[in-house]
């Protein structure tokens, strides 16, 4: 049977089969169902006796920013917890310095591919975006980026240093040394470190990198980086707790918005997960089985793309952790992408993981094996290499 011959094949099986997003799967979720009926007892008051059902605590509680701070690695009064979403806290970010006039003719550097999402905040404020290599050894190429830097309407950069999306790259610390030190024309340069996947890892023991609040703050950059991170993979993709990490005058630029924003964040939503997870090593007890569910899915996705992708021009990166399989297709990621949905299997388009959707080598498609059975995702990938070797 030829190529074709199998690709029709798979075409009759009339697949609806979604892999366009990193999700959790319901296995996942479930995991952290307890949190939905956990009640507010012994009482509901904070440990610094906040009442959780009123108004205040703009900023978090303490318990909660405790155990951000753990995961970051950093002092807890760096911390503001936000609502369920760091998308959210990074859009407001942006925005609160879009809105203070300080940036002019704005560009922002964007590793890619990169996380579409982060592209598309750009996008929204018309910020205009340079693209900057990945690169598995050091996760980007700083020679371009300090190049780039040396422009004053260079504000800002997106970073995603611990499995990035979608490759799964992780940062050297060469690179966040680099970036902590570089000279920046623009004096309030920002890095918006995206650390979403930080304990994601499902082989092998979590990525330790230097931290770049850390690094910053060594060479006098203390305003530098606005780190983020959340549980929307942890526990709830709908219903998780954020936060941004930050110094010096990114505290407070922020607090000043927080104080106009809100009178008070869901600070039951926070009490729950603090007392459900307790700390650092409570979380990653709940991370190692969240591993045991995609460990699996990923071992079988990368399996078949050895086998069938052998002998081929695709390549592709496997993944220690994070929520994606990156494959480059030289000069036919679309075409690729259209035969996938014609035979019922939806891809993240290509182009996406470039800055407005454009990725002149059209070579890039991102895999998402998460929210998939073991059934399904066998059946896309099938269908995934077919397409490839058409």
């Amino acid at each position: 049977m030829n190529v074709q011959e199998e690709f029709e094949l798979l075409k009759a099986r009339n697949l609806s089969i979604d892999a366009t997003r990193g999700k959790p799967c319901a296995e996942q979720l479930a995991l952290s169902n307890k949190l939905f009926n956990m009640p507010l007892s012994p009482s509901p008051y904070a440990e610094d006796g906040t009442d959780v059902r009123n108004y205040g605590g703009n900023d978090g509680l303490p318990e909660m920013k405790r155990i951000f701070a753990e995961l970051l690695d950093v002092e807890a009064g760096e911390i503001i917890v936000g609502g369920n979403s760091s998308l959210n806290m990074m859009f407001d970010c942006i925005s609160t310095m879009v809105l203070s006039r300080q940036w002019n003719n704005p560009k922002f550097i964007c590793p890619a591919p990169g996380y579409d999402r982060h592209f598309a905040i750009c996008e929204y404020f018309g910020i205009k975006m340079l693209t900057v290599k990945t690169n598995p050894t050091h996760g980007i190429d700083m020679d371009e980026v300090e190049e780039l830097v040396r422009d004053p309407d260079v504000v800002g950069m997106w970073c995603v240093p611990v499995f990035s999306n979608p490759q799964g790259f992780i940062y050297s610390d060469q690179t966040v040394s680099r970036l902590a030190a570089m000279k920046t024309a623009n004096p309030a340069f920002k890095i918006m470190w995206d650390d979403a996947y930080t304990i994601h890892q499902f082989s092998g023991e979590r990525p330790k990198i230097l931290n770049i609040l850390h690094e910053c703050k060594k060479n006098g950059h203390e305003a530098r980086p606005f780190m983020f991170t959340s549980f929307s993979k942890i526990s709830i993709a709908g219903g998780g707790v954020a936060c941004v990490a930050a110094a010096g005058e990114n505290q407070a630029i922020l607090r000043k918005r927080l104080g106009v924003q809100t009178i008070g964040p869901d600070k039951i939503n926070q009490l729950r997960h603090a007392r459900y997870f307790k700390d650092l090593k409570g979380i990653e007890a709940h991370m190692a089985l969240h591993a045991d569910i995609l460990r699996p899915k990923f071992e079988l996705a990368i399996d078949y793309f050895t086998e069938k992708l052998k002998g081929t021009d695709a390549t592709f990166v496997a993944p220690r952790g994070g929520y994606f399989i990156s494959v480059e297709i030289p000069n036919r990621a679309r075409r690729v992408q259209q035969l996938c949905k014609e035979a019922g299997v939806l891809l993240t388009e290509a182009g996406a993981t470039f800055p407005y959707n454009n990725e002149p080598a059209d070579s890039n498609l991102r895999f998402a094996p998460s929210y998939l059975s073991l059934e399904e995702l066998e059946q896309a990938v099938q269908v995934f290499c077919a397409a490839v070797r058409s």
